[in-house]
């Protein structure tokens, strides 16, 4: 039997079309440039974060928990503007996505972790609004990748069968999880090896 014909397409933000928005590197150059103790902020960051990503937790909150615990020389808005300046974007993965949407016209939706203040943030910046049909985000939906419950909801609101879905995620764990429910997904690495394998589902992706 030939495969179901693709519908729709899920991806990722952080590590596909764009940087991570908060990662070990990002709090490793913050550490540098406003002296902190790196494995203080580490371990106070992994008690704390998730309940961040899940949407009940501010940034404010989550910075009083992790950075101003304790008087700093600089202010809260300096450092969250430090944060938001590590978000950069994958310029031709961006358009990738854009093309093999516009191109096979998809549904398309982002699943991802983020906490509100980043997501929201990343979508204005990078205008992912502009072709992105929804957002399965942890901070609206407070489910967490890898979390089945979070592809299950973003499969019902996009109502397209997980057999005519693609989903696309730098993390393997991630990819074996949606496999799990369904989701045709997609390991990705470079642009060149998730083109090869959007030509290989039969997508269209460049002009």
């Amino acid at each position: 039997m030939p495969e179901a014909e693709i519908k729709a397409l899920f991806t990722d933000v952080g590590g596909v079309i764009l940087t991570n928005g908060w990662d070990r590197n990002s709090r490793k150059r913050a550490a540098g440039q406003f002296h902190l103790d790196l494995s203080e902020v580490d371990s106070r960051h992994h008690l704390t974060f998730d309940t961040y990503e899940i949407g009940k937790l501010s940034l404010d909150d989550y910075l009083d928990r992790t950075i101003f615990y304790q008087p700093r020389d600089f202010s809260k808005d300096d450092f969250k503007a430090f944060m938001f300046a590590q978000s950069q974007p994958y310029p031709e993965m961006i358009e990738l996505i854009r093309q093999t949407k516009a191109r096979n016209k998809l549904k398309l939706a982002v699943v991802s972790n983020e906490g509100r203040e980043l997501t929201e943030y990343r979508i204005r910046k990078f205008g992912l609004a502009e072709f992105v049909d929804f957002f399965v985000s942890s901070c609206f939906v407070h489910f967490r990748e890898p979390d089945t419950d979070i592809f299950r909801m973003a499969i019902d609101l996009a109502q397209t069968p997980p057999d005519q879905t693609v989903y696309l995620d730098d993390r393997a764990l991630f990819v074996e999880v949606a496999q799990s429910v369904g989701l045709r997904a997609v390991h990705h690495t470079t642009y060149q090896e998730t083109l090869r394998v959007f030509h290989e589902l039969g997508l269209h992706s460049t002009p």
